[in-house]
C-alpha cells in the first residue's frame, strides 16, 4: 500500500509541474557511486540482449518499423508473439558458460513494446499469446545464477502517442483523444512510472541502460532529471551516458556537463581511456535483433574484441538476438561457450584488471593487476615484442598460454620472445611481475 501511495504522490507532483512546462528542480548531477563503478569495471564482460516481437520478422529492432515492415503490421506483431521455448535459466547458463558477469535486456526498445507486465500500457508481454513476464523471470534467474542484471530502456517511443515526433504516430488502438495534443511532460510521467515499475518490482539492477536520446523532444535538462530520478530510486545503480544528450557519435564519449556514469562506444572498440569508464556494445552477428542465417563473428574476432576492450580499460557488452521461439540461436550460444572456455583458462588477465600500462597497438594490448602486467600478443615482430621500459624492474616473466618466454630488459627496452611453436593465433599471453604497482604506472605508448 505504501508503494502505491508514494507512486500516487510522485505522479501528482509531475502532473502539477507539467502545467508549467519541464519539471522544476535542481540541475546538479548526482555524483557517481564510485564503489559501483569500480565493481562494474572489474566485471569486464556482459551479455546484451535485443529481443521482442520483431524477432518474428528477423529484421532490425532499431529501425525496421515503417521501412522493412509496414508500421501497422509491425505494431501488431505482438499478437503473434509466443516464444514458448524461452527459458530464463538457460539464458543465464549460456551467459555463465561464456564467462559473462552481467546481463542487460531490452525492457523497451524504440518500438515501445514492454517485456514486462506494465500497469501503464497494454502494449506489453502480457498482451501476447505468451503471456509471461520476461523481466520477472530473467531477473530472478540472474539473481539465482549469480549474474548481475540490468535493463535497456529507449527514451524515444514510436508507439506512445505523447512522444511527439514525426516518426511517432502512435500504434493502432493507442491514440490520443481528438482534443488532446501530444505532451512530452505526460510522456516523461509515463517514463518515470516505468522506472518505478522496473526498479520497484524487479530490482536492484546494476545498470539502467538508456538509448534513443538524440531526437529533438529530449533535452539535457530532461536527461539530468531522469538520471537523478533513477539514482534516487536506487542510489548505487549505474546509468549510461545516453540518458542525456552529451554522447558524441558512435565513439560514445560524453561532453562535459552531461549526465552518465560511463561512455558507450557502439559497434567499435573504444579508445584507450583510464580516466573515463566506458563500455563497448557490439553485436555477435550483423544486427542487434535476431536475423536468420546471420554471419556470426569468428572466435578469433570475438576474443580479440574482448581482449582489446579490456586492454583499453573498457567493458564489452556483447549482444545476442534470441529467436522468435525464445531460444538463443545455437550457433551464437556455441560461440559464446567457446569464448567462455578461453576465459576459464586465461580470465585472470581480463577480469578485475585495468588497461595498460602499455597502450594498445597492432602488436596487441596489455592489462594489469597489482604487481602483474599481462602482455597480450597478437602480432609478433621479427625480434619478438619490443616494449619501452616501465620504470620498475621486471622480476619474473611467464606465459599463461604455455611454453617458455625469453625476456631481456635494459635501459631502452624490454624484449619478449616465445618460440613459434608456442605462439597462439588468437593471443599469446605473457605475465610480467614487477617490483611495484602496475596500476599506478602512467600509460606508455610502445
Amino acid at each position: 500500500m505504501w508503494q502505491i501511495l508514494i507512486l500516487a504522490v510522485f505522479t501528482l507532483g509531475i502532473a502539477i509541474s507539467a502545467a508549467a512546462g519541464e519539471s522544476p528542480g535542481p540541475l546538479e548531477i548526482r555524483p557517481t557511486n564510485q564503489e559501483s563503478l569500480e565493481h562494474f569495471q572489474d566485471l569486464r564482460f556482459g551479455m546484451f540482449i535485443h529481443w521482442g516481437p520483431v524477432a518474428l520478422k528477423g529484421t532490425e529492432i532499431g529501425w525496421s518499423r515503417g521501412k522493412q515492415v509496414p508500421a501497422g503490421e509491425y505494431d501488431l506483431l505482438h499478437t503473434q508473439f509466443n516464444p514458448a521455448e524461452f527459458d530464463a535459466a538457460e539464458w543465464v547458463q549460456i551467459a555463465k558458460d561464456a564467462g559473462m558477469k552481467y546481463m542487460v535486456l531490452t525492457s523497451k526498445h524504440h518500438d515501445g513494446f514492454c517485456l514486462w507486465d506494465s500497469k501503464l500500457t497494454d502494449y506489453d508481454i502480457m498482451s501476447t499469446p505468451f503471456g509471461r513476464d520476461v523481466i520477472a523471470e530473467l531477473s530472478k534467474a540472474c539473481r539465482e545464477g549469480g549474474i548481475e542484471f540490468g535493463t535497456y530502456y529507449s527514451i524515444l517511443d514510436w508507439y506512445q502517442p505523447d512522444y511527439n515526433t514525426a516518426d511517432s504516430q502512435g500504434g493502432p488502438g493507442y491514440a490520443l483523444p481528438q482534443d488532446q495534443k501530444p505532451s512530452m511532460d505526460r510522456y516523461v510521467e509515463y517514463m518515470y512510472g516505468h522506472m518505478e515499475e522496473l526498479l520497484g518490482k524487479y530490482g536492484p539492477f546494476n545498470v539502467m541502460w538508456f538509448d534513443g536520446e538524440w531526437e529533438e523532444p529530449w533535452s539535457r535538462e530532461r536527461g539530468i532529471r531522469l538520471y537523478n530520478h533513477v539514482r534516487g530510486l536506487q542510489p548505487d545503480i549505474l546509468v549510461n551516458n545516453r540518458v542525456g544528450k552529451g554522447r558524441q557519435g558512435m565513439e560514445g564519449t560524453t561532453k562535459e556537463g552531461y549526465p552518465g556514469d560511463f561512455d558507450t562506444p557502439e559497434q567499435e572498440i573504444g579508445a584507450f581511456n583510464r580516466e573515463r569508464p566506458w563500455e563497448t556494445c557490439m553485436t555477435i552477428g550483423t544486427q542487434w535483433a535476431w536475423k536468420p542465417d546471420d554471419n556470426i563473428k569468428s572466435l578469433k574476432e570475438c576474443l580479440q574484441t574482448l581482449i582489446r576492450t579490456a586492454g583499453g580499460d573498457g567493458n564489452l557488452l556483447f549482444n545476442v538476438g534470441p529467436m522468435p521461439d525464445g531460444r538463443i540461436a545455437p550457433e551464437q550460444a556455441q560461440r559464446l561457450r567457446d569464448m567462455g572456455a578461453w576465459l576459464a583458462k586465461y580470465g585472470e588477465s581480463i577480469y578485475a584488471t585495468r588497461g595498460g600500462p602499455y597502450m594498445p597497438g597492432d602488436w596487441g594490448v596489455a592489462t594489469c593487476k597489482s604487481d602483474t602486467i599481462y602482455v597480450h600478443v597478437f602480432e609478433w615482430g621479427q625480434d619478438g615484442v619490443v616494449l619501452p621500459p616501465l620504470g620498475w624492474m621486471v622480476v619474473s616473466a611467464r606465459t599463461l598460454t604455455g611454453g617458455p618466454v625469453t625476456m631481456t630488459q635494459g635501459a631502452d627496452a624490454i624484449v619478449l620472445t616465445v618460440p613459434e611453436a608456442n605462439r597462439h593465433d588468437i593471443d599469446t599471453i605473457i605475465a610480467l611481475e614487477i617490483d611495484g604497482n602496475a596500476e599506478e604506472i602512467a600509460p606508455i605508448r610502445p
